[in-house]
Parts: C-alpha cells; sequence; structure tokens
C-alpha cells in the first residue's frame, strides 16, 4: 500500500479547526443583589447564572444595575459598575466630588458612602484579609475591629478631609493635569482634587497646561515649607517653564535611567515625626497622610514595648523612621540595625539617623545582607516590606 503524503506544517495548521475566541460581556447589565465588601472598592455580587461580579460604585445590600467593565464568558469573575441604583443603602450619599462615580476618576472608592460606612468598610475588609491571608481573627491580631479616623479627619458627610500630601496627576494629550480612571490610563482632568492637601492644593498644578508631560507628582511636606514637583516628560518632550503660584523645587524623572533628577531647588523634603525631621530624596517613599507616620511609629512601639539596651533590627527601612523611633528608646547600651535596598534611601536613612553611634544601615536585599551580619539572636524586628 503505497503511503499518502504527510502534510506541511501550513497545511496541517489551515486544516485545523478555527480556535473560538471567548466572548466579550463588557458592556453587558446585570440586575443584582449586592452583597459583601471586597478589597479595591468593590463589592460582592452574582448573575442569575451564579458569575461572580466585583461592583464598585456600590454598597452592600443595595439593588443596582451593573454594567459590565471587564471580562469574557466562562470567566472566574466580572469588574462591574453600578450604573443605576435600585434600592439604596441607608448609607449612600451623593458622593461630593463631581469627578467621582462610574467611568470618572479612580481615585476614591467611598465618596457615595457615609463616613461612618467607609470605616466600617474599611474594617471589613481588613477583618477579611487578616483571616484570609494571615488566619487570624481580629482578636488574635491584637485589634478589636475598629476603624477610627485620624485627627482632623472626622467630618460630616457630603464633605471630604483633605489628606493627601503627595499627589501624582496625569496629564493628558492637551496637556491637562488630571487623574487616572479606574483600571485605566486614560485621563480624567480635574480642577480640583477634594483629597489633596492645602498645601499641594495651593500650587495650584490643575489650574495650568502641562504640554509634554506624561505626569506631574506635586508633594507638600508635613514637617516644614518644603513644596516640590517631579516632573516626567514624554519621550523626547522638553521641560516647560515652572511657574506656580508657591516657590517650589523642581525635579524631573530622566528619559534613560528612570532616576529623578534636580532641575532647581533642594533635592529633598523635610518631613517630621516622632519628634524628629527626617530628609526625605526626591522619588523617596514617606506616608501620604499628615499623621500615618505618627500613628504608625506610635503602633509599633506600643507592640515592642522596647527597652533600654536592646538589640533591634528594621528591616527594610526605608528613610530610617521606625530605626530613628527604635534608636531613641533603646538608648546608647542598645543598637539598632537597619536594612534597606534602595541606595538614596539609604543615604538619608544614614543622614537622618548620623546622630546615633549604635545605629547602623547597611544597602542591600534584606536576604542577602542579613546572613553576612552574623547576628542570630536579637531583641527585637521591624519588618516593613
Amino acid at each position: 500500500m503505497q503511503a499518502e503524503p504527510k502534510k506541511s506544517q501550513a497545511e496541517s495548521r489551515a486544516a485545523a479547526p478555527p480556535v473560538s475566541q471567548p466572548v466579550s460581556l463588557v458592556g453587558e447589565e446585570y440586575e443584582v443583589e449586592v452583597g459583601p465588601v471586597a478589597h479595591g472598592g468593590h463589592c460582592i455580587a452574582r448573575t442569575s447564572e451564579g458569575q461572580v461580579l466585583f461592583v464598585r460604585h456600590t454598597l452592600p445590600g443595595e439593588r443596582v444595575v451593573a454594567r459590565v467593565t471587564e471580562g469574557e464568558e466562562g470567566a472566574r469573575f466580572l469588574r462591574a459598575d453600578a450604573v443605576e441604583i435600585l434600592d439604596p443603602s441607608k448609607d449612600r450619599i451623593e458622593a461630593p466630588c463631581p469627578f467621582s462615580g462610574p467611568g470618572r476618576c479612580g481615585g476614591c472608592d467611598w465618596q457615595h458612602a457615609k463616613p461612618g460606612a467607609q470605616r466600617r468598610l474599611k474594617g471589613e475588609v481588613v477583618a477579611e484579609q487578616l483571616q484570609r491571608l494571615a488566619g487570624l481573627t481580629p482578636e488574635e491580631a491584637g485589634w478589636d475591629g475598629t476603624v477610627m479616623p485620624a485627627e482632623g479627619d472626622k467630618v460630616p458627610a457630603g464633605q471630604v478631609p483633605s489628606w493627601r500630601t503627595r499627589v501624582q496627576y496625569a496629564v493628558d494629550s492637551e496637556g491637562r493635569a488630571g487623574l487616572r480612571k479606574h483600571r485605566s490610563h486614560e485621563v480624567e482632568p480635574v480642577d480640583h482634587c477634594m483629597i489633596a492637601a492645602e498645601g499641594v492644593s495651593e500650587l495650584g498644578i490643575e489650574a495650568r497646561d502641562w504640554p509634554g508631560m506624561a505626569s506631574v507628582e506635586a508633594i507638600a511636606a508635613t514637617g516644614s515649607q518644603d513644596r516640590q514637583v517631579i516632573l516626567t516628560p514624554r519621550p523626547g518632550a522638553r521641560l516647560p517653564i515652572v511657574e506656580l503660584d508657591r516657590p517650589v523645587s523642581v525635579m524631573r524623572v530622566g528619559e534613560k535611567d528612570g532616576g529623578v533628577h534636580r532641575v532647581h531647588g533642594r533635592p529633598f523634603v523635610r518631613e517630621r515625626a516622632d519628634g524628629r525631621t527626617y530628609r526625605v530624596g526626591s522619588g523617596g517613599f514617606w506616608q501620604v497622610h499628615p499623621k500615618a507616620a505618627d500613628t504608625l511609629v506610635t503602633a509599633v512601639m506600643q507592640g515592642l514595648l522596647p527597652r533600654k539596651g536592646d538589640m533591634a533590627l528594621d528591616l527594610y527601612c526605608g528613610v530610617g523612621l521606625f530605626a530613628g523611633a527604635l534608636a531613641d528608646r533603646v538608648g546608647d547600651q542598645g543598637a539598632v540595625l537597619g536594612i534597606e535596598s534602595g541606595k538614596r534611601a539609604v543615604e538619608d536613612a544614614r543622614h537622618n539617623l548620623a546622630g546615633f553611634d549604635r545605629v547602623r544601615i547597611e544597602q542591600g536585599k534584606v536576604e542577602s545582607v542579613l546572613p553576612r551580619t552574623g547576628i542570630d539572636e536579637v531583641d527585637l524586628i521591624v519588618l516593613d516590606p
């Protein structure tokens, strides 16, 4: 019997049945009963077929029309926006920000909820994450399950506390400053961000155009009058002349190396926490809420209860916030070792803690540096990756 000639790979591919593409459900609408809150500003609902929906702009217990924004047939879950509220929660209010809502700015998750309800929802999210990720109840984690407003943040329904000391504005193709839509690169131009701290708003970033820029980050330090703007140009663009409503240092993000470089002014801002001033280099990390650093130091020190003479590790120490707090409390007979991988953060930490003879800051990855130290026993560890 004569063998049939082998088919070429091209012929085999042509003969293969076409692979069906998943059917997109974007734009489909479902009337759903909304269940519990989930991480990221979503609540959980299910379609009549049982498919999970993560729905934004809604609250637990509501009945809404949810329009799919991401997902396809057969997917484990869909993402959606509540575009019509059929049965509102008693905790619902009209969002005070004119840029909030489905398809608009993605910066705030819960502007449509009363302030007390927002805190309750945040507490439920933290409790769920503790249980799911760490296997701990709030009680086992040493937390009573409540979320309290920071000093100055308790405001009546319909008002918004202005707390964000660092805001990164995206810039659209027309040079207008704004904020990105949820899970999108698309920019929602804004003329005022309600949660921006006064020191950010008074710079007037939103009031001027930023031709050729991809983003403009505004920083208003809490421990000083330092103000800084970090510009990220689009490829090949020239920097604009920066004329703002307040004196400001200007930095730029390098197109080739991605580093932050000085244009004029100080290449850092001065922040304050736990009675100490910290230098934070341009592009460096500091908590965006003006009360966050102090609140975190207080909580960590209450948990550790450092004593004079203790040996402490601050892993992923950043600019030295916790290392400084520990050094103050363990005294001259104690010692603190901080480890941080970021070169600029290490320089800042060494500057910030130069007055402590018993504090050492090492640069590198924790898993690489720590074994080299020879330390096999310490009294206290702060782990903040």
